[in-house]
C-alpha cells in the first residue's frame, strides 16, 4: 500500500511564544517591518499560483497581483487583512498583517498553508505519480505545482456551489456579489478602498435575501441549503472524515453533486485522492495525452493509476489545460 500524499512539515501545528508573548510556529522568523517569514519545501510555481488566485479573487475581499495576494478575514470577531509576498530564493514567504486587535497568529498561518499549500510533499507527490509516463511528462513540464486550497471551508464551499456550470469570471461576480449582500463591512482603516469586506458566515447567507443573484432559482436554493447545513452540522467539512463519507455527506446537501462534492473535498478538505472526473478543465487537459477528450468515464478509469493522490494530477490537467487552450 503506498503512502499517504499529504505531509506537514511543521507549518500548522504546534505553537510556541516569543520572549515578548507573540504567538509564533516552527519555520518562522520575523523582521523589522512586522513581516514573518514562513519556509515551505521544495519548488513552488508562484506564477502558476498568483495567476490562479487572481483569476478567482473576490471583489472587497481579495486582491492579488504578480508578486502580492492580499485579503481580508474575520477570526474570532476580529477583523483584519493579510498580505503574503513569495520570496522564492529564500523558499519562504512574507507575512503580513494589519488589524486593529492582536489575532492568533498561528490561526492565520494555518490558514495560509491551506491556501497556498505549503506543507506539500513535493517528492513525494513526484515518487507517488512519476510512475506513470504522461504524469511523468507533466511534472516535468509544470515542476513546482501545488493544489490551491479555501480560506475557510464554507467560503470554498459556497465558490463551487456558485461555479456550477458557469465560467470562472462568471463564478467569480456571482461569489463578489453574495460579499456584497451578507459579507460584513471592514473597518476602512485596515484595508483601504480595494478591501472592504469580510465573507459572510454561513449564518448570514442562511439568513440573507438571495433574490438579487442572477442565477437559477435551484442554484440560490442550494447555495441556503449549504449555509443551513454548515449552520446545523458543524463536522461537515470536517477533513479528518474519511473521502467517501465527506462526499456522501455534502451530496445530501440539497443541489451538490458529484463534481461540487468532490471539488469541495480536493480543495477545503484538502483530500488527497478527490478526482471531479466531469470537471470541462479537467477533460480538456487530459486530451493533450492522446489528443482526443475523454468522456469522464474514461478518465475517472484512467485515474485509477494516480491514487492515492488524485487530486494533485487534477492540478497538474488543470495546469495543462491552461497551457493547452484559453481559460474558461
Amino acid at each position: 500500500m503506498r503512502a499517504p500524499c499529504w505531509r506537514v512539515h511543521g507549518a500548522g501545528v504546534q505553537c510556541y511564544r516569543t520572549s515578548t508573548g507573540a504567538a509564533m510556529m516552527p519555520g518562522m522568523g520575523s523582521e523589522a517591518d512586522g513581516a514573518v517569514w514562513v519556509d515551505y519545501r521544495g519548488a513552488y510555481a508562484w506564477p502558476a499560483m498568483l495567476a490562479w488566485l487572481a483569476a478567482r479573487a473576490v471583489d472587497g475581499v481579495e486582491e492579488c497581483g504578480p508578486t502580492e495576494y492580499r485579503r481580508t478575514f474575520c477570526i474570532d470577531g476580529e477583523p483584519g487583512v493579510v498580505s503574503i509576498t513569495p520570496a522564492p530564493a529564500r523558499s519562504a514567504i512574507a507575512v503580513r498583517l494589519s488589524t486593529l486587535r492582536p489575532v492568533a497568529r498561528e490561526a492565520i498561518l494555518s490558514r495560509l498553508v491551506r491556501v497556498l499549500d505549503l506543507d506539500r510533499d513535493l517528492e513525494d507527490m513526484a515518487q507517488q505519480l512519476g510512475g506513470d509516463p504522461w504524469m511523468a511528462t507533466l511534472l516535468a513540464r509544470h515542476p513546482g505545482v501545488r493544489v490551491p486550497g479555501g480560506w475557510e471551508p464554507f467560503e470554498l464551499a459556497v465558490r463551487a456551489v456558485l461555479g456550477q456550470q458557469v465560467t470562472v469570471t462568471a463564478a467569480r461576480g456571482l461569489v463578489s456579489q453574495v460579499v456584497q449582500i451578507c459579507g460584513e463591512p471592514l473597518p476602512p482603516s485596515l484595508g483601504g478602498a480595494s478591501l472592504h469586506r469580510t465573507f459572510p458566515t454561513p449564518r448570514a447567507v442562511a439568513a440573507a435575501d438571495l433574490s438579487p443573484l442572477r442565477m437559477p432559482g435551484s442554484r440560490r436554493a442550494t447555495l441556503t441549503a449549504l449555509a443551513r447545513a454548515a449552520v446545523d452540522n458543524p463536522r461537515l467539512f470536517d477533513p479528518t472524515t474519511p473521502l467517501e463519507a465527506s462526499l456522501a455527506r455534502l451530496c445530501a446537501v440539497k443541489g451538490i453533486g458529484a463534481w461540487t462534492a468532490h471539488y469541495i473535498a480536493l480543495r477545503a478538505l484538502r483530500a488527497p485522492d478527490a478526482f471531479p472526473a466531469s470537471d470541462v478543465g479537467l477533460l480538456r487537459g487530459a486530451a493533450s495525452e492522446t489528443g482526443v477528450r475523454p468522456s469522464p468515464a474514461v478518465l475517472l478509469a484512467r485515474a485509477e493509476a494516480w491514487r492515492p493522490c488524485r487530486a494533485y494530477a487534477a492540478q497538474l490537467l488543470w495546469t495543462e489545460e491552461r497551457r493547452v487552450s484559453v481559460p474558461r
